[in-house]
């Protein structure tokens, strides 16, 4: 029986040619971190729905969706009509326009800390903003952040997230104290040693998606203990805004922080981001003579795009219902619970756990899921090999579904009871794959 690997090379061979010629000009042959495979990544063609394929007809049930901007599925036809409306009355007007007074406003109704927002074009340059911006409202410069919490490529916040550091100074990256997780005593015994932290930042529902838990309980406590020392608390709800809640993760377990960051579900599939908060400390930004030299210059030539902005809007509007975070949590559970049962029934050591609309498995070990509400493993337990995570990925693509990552998924409201059931047999494929390879 050919392995994993030579069944994904016979399925896949036009996305190996145009890999090839891909190589000729990217580094990897890619452009993100994440789309690179070996022995080559799957090369798409178009999506609708739940679904998308590549260049060789190849089907999938996509669970990557557009790595978490696409709560509404791919190419939902509110957003698709206000793009195509759009884009023939200009496509990038460099001046302000209505549709971006809009788009806060939505903004300002879903997420709870939004007193103010200023758009960038991605989560990166949000989280790098939102630290400039508490850097000059308080006159200091050091950050607590919390071990393999990403906030993005910049240099700033890279120290401790598990990703390479090739590149960043050394004495930035001495700027963040890297704490661990859930350990509120860490967090207080660090701003009562140290008094020259801005901030706190983390993802409020834990590192990768919420593959390394935070409790919600520690997200109080880190309000509470920041409140007291007079240190700003961000929020990074990149991945979480809208879609944890209609008003992401602070709305969920109602605590409120000073800034939050955020990108993917609020441009509707395309490039946008923003720094959302009070109005004291977005206010940095204002050309406001008690700013004086400390005023926080922000440009950017795509902040708040017109078609960004309109996407933005049409996505946020069908957000706000309720409806869409609704069916795709729903659905979601069905699938944790479905791919729990069938680990058990062919005795496939791991687990699948997450919340919300999200799913992530651990596979390799085996694993007690002792809270009930948000179904996550031990952080003792450890995470799935990464010469697993790949034969997974691609046992997975072989039978017809992409996995964020290959051990994550993202679930969209355009997910139906058939793409689950199928996406259940798909599992039990792949699976079968991972132990005739001897790989579980």
């Amino acid at each position: 029986m050919p392995t994993i690997e030579e069944q994904y090379q016979a399925k896949h061979p036009t996305s190996q040619e145009t890999y090839a010629d891909a190589m000729d000009i990217f580094p990897d042959g890619v452009t993100h971190d994440n789309r690179f495979l070996m022995p080559f990544p799957v090369v798409a063609t178009h999506a609708k729905g739940s679904r998308k394929w590549d260049v060789d007809g190849n089907e999938y049930v996509d669970y990557v969706m557009g790595h978490g901007a696409l709560l509404l599925g791919h190419g939902h036809p509110d957003v698709v009509k206000a793009v195509t409306d759009k884009v023939t009355q200009g496509t990038h007007l460099g001046a302000n326009t209505k549709e971006e007074i809009e788009w806060g406003r939505l903004v300002q109704k879903l997420i709870p800390s939004a007193e103010r927002v200023r758009f960038t074009s991605s989560g990166t340059e949000a989280t790098l903003l939102a630290l400039r911006l508490v850097r000059a409202f308080t006159g200091k410069y050091k950050v607590i952040k919390f071990q393999s919490h990403f906030h993005g490529w910049h240099d700033f916040l890279l120290a401790g997230s598990g990703r390479n550091m090739g590149g960043i100074a050394p004495e930035v990256a001495a700027l963040s104290y890297v704490l661990q997780p859930n350990d509120n005593g860490a967090v207080a015994r660090t701003l009562e040693e140290h008094d020259d932290i801005a901030a706190v930042i983390l993802e409020p529902t834990g590192a990768g998606m919420g593959q390394i838990p935070v409790y919600p309980e520690f997200l109080q406590e880190l309000r509470d203990v920041t409140t007291k020392h007079g240190v700003v608390l961000i929020f990074d709800e990149v991945v979480t805004g809208f879609r944890i809640s209609t008003g992401g993760a602070q709305s969920l377990y109602g605590v409120t922080p000073d800034v939050t960051t955020l990108a993917k579900i609020l441009a509707g599939g395309l490039p946008g981001g923003a720094v959302s908060g009070r109005a004291d400390i977005l206010n940095m930004i204002a050309h406001d003579e008690s700013n004086g030299d400390n005023r926080v210059g922000h440009a950017g030539t795509f902040n708040a795009n017109p078609l960004a902005a309109a996407a933005g809007t049409a996505a946020l509007k069908l957000v706000a219902t309720g409806e869409h975070n609704a069916k795709a949590d729903a659905t979601a559970t069905v699938l944790r619970r479905g791919i729990n049962d069938l680990m058990t029934r062919m005795e496939i050591p791991g687990c699948c756990y997450g919340m919300a609309s999200i799913f992530q498995l651990r596979l390799g070990m085996q694993c007690q899921c002792t809270d009930a509400e948000h179904q996550h493993p031990s952080e003792s337990q450890g995470a799935t090999p990464p010469a697993l995570v790949r034969q997974l990925r691609l046992a997975a693509l072989n039978s017809g579904m992409d996995l964020m990552g290959g051990r994550s998924g993202l679930v969209s409201s355009a997910h139906t009871d058939a793409d689950i059931q199928e996406t259940l047999g798909y599992f039990e494929e792949t699976f079968s794959a991972l132990r005739a390879d001897g790989r579980v």
